[in-house]
């Protein structure tokens, strides 16, 4: 379910569309899963149609979703330019994290546990 925060600076459809991004990325709306209809979610959200339709519009364009006709929109999974990116930024992280002096050996057990939070 997406989360609207009306205090948050970001314009509605962005957060809309954050939202779908890391629900796809997280596994939580898998390939082929069907989107919820622009009606659906505007009436969940309690929001202006035009506005969850042009959140679906950026994110068909940038290639999370597709539309079919008559049938609706569904999930295509992370875009492999979404894939490059998140590695450039890790790339970028990692050699931070190492000039900093953390050990690469815990960048690799973190790695190992898949991101699980580490205290």
């Amino acid at each position: 379910m997406i989360h609207l925060d009306h205090r948050d600076g970001r314009p509605i459809y962005q957060q809309i569309l954050d939202g779908f991004r890391e629900q796809i990325r997280a596994g939580v709306l898998m390939e082929g899963d069907r989107m919820p209809s622009v009606r659906e979610l505007a009436t969940q959200l309690a929001i202006n149609p035009n506005t969850i339709q042009r959140a679906y519009r950026e994110l068909e364009f940038q290639g999370w979703i597709a539309s079919v006709a008559g049938k609706g929109s569904f999930v295509c999974g992370v875009p492999q330019s979404d894939a490059q990116e998140l590695l450039q930024a890790f790339d970028k992280l990692t050699t931070t994290l190492l000039s900093m002096g953390i050990p690469a050996r815990e960048l690799a057990a973190r790695i190992e546990k898949g991101g699980e939070d580490h205290a």
